[in-house]
């Protein structure tokens, strides 16, 4: 195993980005929640601990505590907002709400201590620093033997150390992408004062994963489930470097694809990856099953249990006395197991059900592999690149997998599917002849909603749907931000949908970063 962190996950929506930005400093890392036994969290021989933020309040009965092998294990320890505040409190400093709550964008000044100790978790920041703020509560009085090393406008202390013990405390988050600095923080903790190697890498990852796929699925033969995507497809890339001809994949068109893209997926994944696959064309069974369905959770769930069926099906098929086909693997990373609020996040709120998480059924023919359940996006295009696949792959706009069906607010109907597909489709080759798709924008889409308008065409009333034009930009899909596109190219686009899209007169552009939005909007 190379140097690790473990972090203790309190609850906070960012939990999964501290994660994020200490594996960008290369160093491994892993998220746990704040009460796990001792003994499971000790056995990743961690460097430090990272403490997370959450919504809870230190002071009130019940709240998360600090684990009291965290303290005797002498390790540096970093607290981050409720971290810090749970820190202080723990070591007798006080903590209460504060006059008021504290969010978003704010600058802290530097007290540079005299202690090197001290200096070396701000080495090489300048004061004022901008910080992203997300608080209650703030430090009124710090624990013996800790200094404070940043104040803000609503905050006296920002940041504290103790330089004998290497316990370190920030009150505003250093993980998101609003923390210009935040990245350089943490790499001075886990590298600087925890000492870790920087031995995380992309080789590192598939050898892990590889040897994990051969520990798990043995000499059984497993199905993969592939979408043509960037995650389902490394998937299965790692399986097939795994197992090699113990796998069979299966592509299942839902008929809630984008325009061409069944053709262009089978076509794509057998050059690249080289496994067997199996297409089947399930739109009938999807349109099925959401008969009747508008709510979101419901949809996913739907999707979800349908996929599953499927494979059992297509498993039955390929089954025989020596071929058991007990193992499905999926492109499930780490977003949609925050987001779903699956079993190692119960710390968290759940934002939405994945179909693949969230939205499995309770019972099914498979053991699940999943080697990419815990990387980022980023991470999983560098392994992409790493197993030789091509950058038109890696670089591929993501596409959620229930399709369509998530961007179709309301109903599902075959009709209301056409207009978006081909509103979808207009955007996204205005970005293309724009060079828009890559670079500036890191997701593109549009969305059809269940909101008619009046409007005027050819003398005539109108009475039509709405689209909405989704673009954004992230490294990490965690964070995101909405795409300044120009205005000459989204009014291209919009003048095409309504002429060239039959029950659209209406097109907008949404403006929403994430949070508080997400980036699908079911």
């Amino acid at each position: 195993m190379p140097d690790a962190i473990a972090i203790l996950d309190y609850g906070s929506q960012y939990s999964q980005l501290i994660a994020r930005r200490v594996r960008e400093a290369h160093v491994y890392c892993e998220l746990f929640a704040w009460d796990t036994p001792a003994t499971r969290v000790l056995s990743l021989e961690p460097k430090g601990f990272i403490l997370s933020g959450g919504p809870s309040s230190v002071y009130e009965p019940g709240a998360p505590t600090l684990p009291v092998y965290v303290l005797e294990s002498g390790l540096p320890i970093l607290g981050v907002c409720y971290g810090m505040q749970l820190l202080a409190h723990t070591l007798g400093g006080q903590v209460a709400a504060a006059t008021r709550r504290e969010y978003g964008p704010a600058a802290v000044t530097l007290d540079v201590p005299q202690s090197a100790a001290l200096q070396s978790l701000i080495a090489n920041l300048q004061s004022p620093l901008d910080v992203w703020m997300s608080h209650g509560d703030r430090i009124e009085r710090l624990p013996p033997g800790f200094a404070a090393l940043a104040r803000s406008a609503n905050s006296p202390i920002a940041a504290m150390g103790d330089a004998r013990r290497c316990y370190f405390g920030l009150q505003f988050h250093p993980e998101v992408r609003h923390t210009p600095r935040g990245l350089d923080i943490l790499r001075n903790f886990v590298k600087g004062v925890c000492g870790a190697r920087p031995e995380w890498t992309p080789q590192f990852v598939i050898e892990d994963a590889v040897e994990q796929i051969r520990a798990q699925v043995g000499a059984g033969q497993a199905i993969a489930g592939v979408s043509g995507g960037i995650d389902s497809s490394v998937a299965a890339a790692l399986t097939r470097r795994a197992i090699g001809d113990q796998l069979t994949c299966i592509f299942i068109d839902t008929g809630l694809m984008r325009q061409g893209e069944s053709q262009q997926v089978a076509e794509a994944f057998r050059q690249t990856v080289g496994a067997q696959l199996i297409a089947v064309n399930a739109g009938e069974d999807f349109l099925g099953a959401l008969a009747g369905v508008t709510d979101p959770e419901h949809k996913r769930r739907a999707i979800g249990e349908k996929f599953i069926r499927i494979f059992e099906r297509e498993a039955a098929h390929l089954r025989s006395p020596t071929f058991d086909y007990r193992f499905l693997v999926q492109g499930t990373i780490y977003p949609d197991v925050v987001e779903s609020r699956a079993p190692e996040r119960l710390a968290a709120d759940k934002i939405k059900t994945h179909h693949n998480v969230g939205g499995l059924p309770p019972e099914m023919g498979f053991e699940l592999v999943e080697p990419l359940r815990f990387l980022f996006k980023d991470e999983v295009r560098a392994v992409g690149l790493e197993l030789g696949l091509p950058e038109s792959l890696v670089w591929r706009q993501p596409f959620p997998g229930p399709g369509l069906a998530v961007r179709c607010l309301g109903a599902v109907t075959q009709e209301r599917i056409e207009r978006l597909r081909a509103a979808d489709a207009i955007l996204v080759a205005e970005l293309g002849a724009a060079d828009l798709l890559r670079d500036d924008t890191a997701q593109a889409f549009a969305v059809l909603l269940p909101v008619r308008s009046v409007g005027v065409m050819g003398d005539k009333r109108t009475y039509r749907e709405t689209i909405a034009l989704r673009a954004v930009t992230t490294d990490d899909f965690m964070t995101a931000d909405f795409a300044r596109l120009p205005y000459a190219v989204l009014a291209q686009v919009s003048n095409r949908i309504v002429n060239e899209v039959p029950g659209v007169n209406r097109v907008v552009y949404d403006l929403s970063s994430k949070p508080p939005a997400t980036i699908e909007w079911e």
